[in-house]
C-alpha cells in the first residue's frame, strides 16, 4: 500500500514529474521550479519555486523539494505533481510512503542523468 510510482515526461529540456502512491492516486500538490544562478555566487545552479496545494492535502513540501532539487541539478524548468494517500494512515505508514517517495525521486534523478548526457 505504501508503493510510490513516477512518470517522467520530457518537454524539450524541461521535465514534468508525476508521483503517485498509496491507496488512491490523485493530485495533492504541484510545484513549478525555474533554475537560476545561485545567489551565493558559486558556480552551482539554484532554483525558485511556486507551489499549489489542494486544501487539506500535505504533499506540498514533497512537491516543492523535489522540484527545486531537479531544477537546480538539471538547470531546467521542472513541474512536480504529487498525490500520495492512505486512509487513516498510521505514522509508520506515512513514514514508509515518504521514504518510498524519496527512493522514487532518486530513481527519477538517475533516469534523467542517464538521458541528459
Amino acid at each position: 500500500m505504501e508503493r510510490v510510482e513516477a512518470m517522467l515526461i520530457m518537454a524539450g529540456q524541461d521535465v514534468v514529474a508525476v508521483f503517485g502512491g498509496g491507496a488512491k492516486h490523485h493530485i495533492g500538490a504541484s510545484a513549478l521550479a525555474v533554475a537560476r544562478p545561485s545567489l551565493a555566487g558559486n558556480q552551482r545552479n539554484s532554483a525558485s519555486c511556486s507551489v499549489l496545494c489542494v486544501t487539506g492535502h500535505k504533499e506540498d513540501e514533497l512537491a516543492r523539494n523535489a522540484a527545486l532539487r531537479l531544477s537546480a541539478r538539471y538547470a531546467c524548468v521542472v513541474n512536480v505533481t504529487v498525490g500520495l494517500h492512505i486512509d487513516r494512515a498510521t505514522p509508520e505508514q506515512i513514514k514508509a510512503l515518504v521514504d518510498n517517495f524519496n527512493l522514487c525521486l532518486v530513481r527519477a534523478e538517475e533516469l534523467l542523468a542517464a538521458n541528459s548526457g
